[in-house]
């Protein structure tokens, strides 16, 4: 037996949906729906706990390989901040343009 489902449960399916790899997008949507079938109260926090959970079942994280980012691998070019030497403090070089008469 088939429910009708609201537009806002459809495009929170859409929305879990999402991160998952495409080959299992189709089968988290069959499973959803066949999730909501079982839901007592359709309420928007039942259905909402319901499918995060499976939601959950169906995804897979990335590879190690894939999930690590370092600053390293983004600067390819050496930077002149690590190449050049340090600016050297000169004191003061602030020129007074005026002075102070006693009177």
């Amino acid at each position: 037996m088939s429910i009708p489902i609201s537009d806002d449960v459809e495009q929170l399916i859409s929305r879990l949906a999402g991160p998952l790899l495409p080959r299992d997008r189709a089968a988290f949507r069959r499973a959803a729906e066949d999730a909501l079938t079982r839901v007592p109260c359709i309420g928007e926090g039942a259905v909402y706990r319901a499918l995060a959970s499976l939601q959950r079942a169906f995804f897979d994280p990335p590879a190690d390989g894939r999930a690590h980012w370092g600053i390293e691998q983004e600067i390819a070019n050496p930077s002149r901040l690590k190449a050049a030497p340090p600016i050297e403090y000169g004191g003061d070089l602030r020129h007074i343009r005026y002075r102070k008469r006693a009177r």
